[in-house]
């Protein structure tokens, strides 16, 4: 491989650790936006929300946003980020890390509207929290599934990357060192 084109790639073995990072916290948010329900079966509102629960999931929301941005601010610190396509990955990157901060406070909302709700006896009022409280938990969970999204697009990217190097090394191996002439036939060497 040419120098230049050397400098413009990542190894691979870093690659392939960052996929595997990129695809294990991708799973886990999708998996948390899918588990982390306010619903019933039936699609309703629980009559006595669990102020708890919802607390919970906005815990646990922080905690899986903090993990994005520190890989984010890992990548970014990286010589890796000024590639062509470390600067697609970063960009993937920034915009998970800013859709998981969104996450945790309309957890935290929907939980406030929880407390509230259970200590609400106005129908209109009850009526008013219980909606608020249904759309911030499914903000709250879109937010994760977006995030998802992005880190599956990084992961992709750097596939995508890594299948390239893998394309420039079947070239290098071809055009290797050029064969000897053939000796000509009957004739004498000069």
């Amino acid at each position: 491989m040419k120098p230049d084109f050397q400098r413009a790639l990542i190894p691979s073995d870093e690659v392939l650790h960052l996929i595997g990072a990129l695809n294990a916290m991708k799973d886990e948010l999708l998996n948390a936006a899918q588990q982390w329900e306010l619903l019933d079966e039936n699609g309703h509102v629980p009559a006595t929300p669990s102020y708890t629960a919802l607390l919970q999931h906005a815990t646990d929301a922080q905690d899986l946003s903090r993990d994005v941005l520190r890989l984010s601010a890992d990548f970014a610190r990286s010589p890796h980020h000024t590639t062509r396509a470390g600067t697609t990955v970063l960009k993937h990157l920034g915009t998970a890390a800013t859709m998981s901060s969104h996450a945790a406070p309309h957890f935290t909302e929907s939980a406030e509207c929880a407390l509230a709700l259970s200590r609400s006896a106005n129908p209109t009022d009850r009526h008013y929290l219980a909606n608020r409280m249904v759309i911030d938990h499914a903000s709250a969970r879109a937010f994760l599934r977006r995030t998802s999204e992005s880190l599956r697009d990084a992961a992709k990217e750097l596939d995508d990357h890594l299948g390239f190097q893998r394309f420039l090394e079947t070239l290098t191996r071809q055009e290797g060192p050029p064969a000897p002439p053939p000796p000509r036939p009957g004739g004498r060497h000069r």
